[in-house]
């Protein structure tokens, strides 16, 4: 298999909402940007993160994220300053700093309720 890039799409029915919090959480625009349809953020690192809206027939499909097993982690230089990002943002993180193997890290969750992870090394 041959391959070009590696995606991590998210549907949203609430679409501009997510759209708007990605934008604020990245601090860029998103491009390509369709209105109401797609939007895509080049996030540092190479990772692109999708966000769609279903089709009509598909939202059912997709109406349950908090039950999803994914997560968007994202490794920052400084846990604080993203933990005040996320408070400004008015989605502050769910949880304590906690230690992992890895660092220390919090959780999150976006408008639709998609986890993430922040975590600095």
């Amino acid at each position: 298999m041959e391959y070009y890039t590696t995606f991590l799409t998210i549907a949203s029915p609430q679409i501009e909402q997510l759209i708007q919090f990605y934008k604020a959480l990245f601090q860029q625009k998103p491009n390509p940007y369709i209105p109401n349809k797609y939007a895509e953020f080049e996030i540092k690192g190479g990772l692109k993160l999708g966000i769609f809206k279903p089709r009509v027939d598909q939202e059912l499909e997709f109406s349950q994220p908090q039950k999803s097993a994914m997560s968007l982690c994202v490794e920052v230089e400084n846990l604080e300053s993203a933990i005040a990002q996320l408070n400004a943002l008015g989605y502050p993180p769910t949880t304590d700093i906690m230690i992992a193997s890895h660092g220390r890290e919090i959780y999150a969750y976006d408008p639709d309720g998609n986890r993430l992870i922040f975590h600095s090394s």
